[in-house]
């Protein structure tokens, strides 16, 4: 099957699944005569697998290691699962910082009505009411950590 059907049938970008090659989580599928990539159904089912493990966190070095115990004969199991371990310990804690954001930003929605409205010129008080130094960079370290890089 040529690139664009395998594509459309997973989901995926054809620059993805290029991707994947370049860096050897795919190998090179043969060539046509037309010099087209010609993948076969192993191939759909290794970028299934990758899909699937990117959807459970794992990076593409980690995939990268599960494919090769697998093309070793020796079960990865177990790394997999020390992955997965770690993977749910950091959206419990990424649940915990969502959590003290969502009390903070009830308690300032709660006191919004109590505040003066902004003076000519000034910012919006709900801003200046939590504007404590000592809590500014771990709400923005809070931010950051809460945005995930898109898994290819």
């Amino acid at each position: 099957m040529r690139i664009g059907e395998l594509a459309g049938e997973l989901g995926l970008n054809p620059r993805t699944i290029r991707y994947y090659e370049g860096i050897g989580l795919l190998p090179e599928p043969e060539r046509t005569g037309g010099n087209y990539r010609a993948y076969s159904r192993a191939d759909a089912e290794r970028l299934r697998f990758i899909k699937a493990a990117q959807r459970l966190g794992l990076t593409l070095d980690e995939i990268r290691e599960v494919l090769a115990f697998a093309e070793r004969g020796e079960p990865p199991c177990g790394f997999v699962r020390e992955r997965l371990r770690r993977e749910v310990a950091a959206i419990d804690a990424r649940i915990a910082e969502l959590q003290a954001l969502r009390g903070e930003l009830a308690g300032l929605e709660a006191r919004a009505g109590r505040l003066p409205p902004p003076a000519e010129g000034e910012y919006c008080p709900l801003v200046h009411v939590n504007q404590d130094p000592g809590r500014a960079r771990p709400a923005a370290a809070r931010r950051a950590a809460l945005r995930m890089e898109p898994h290819l």
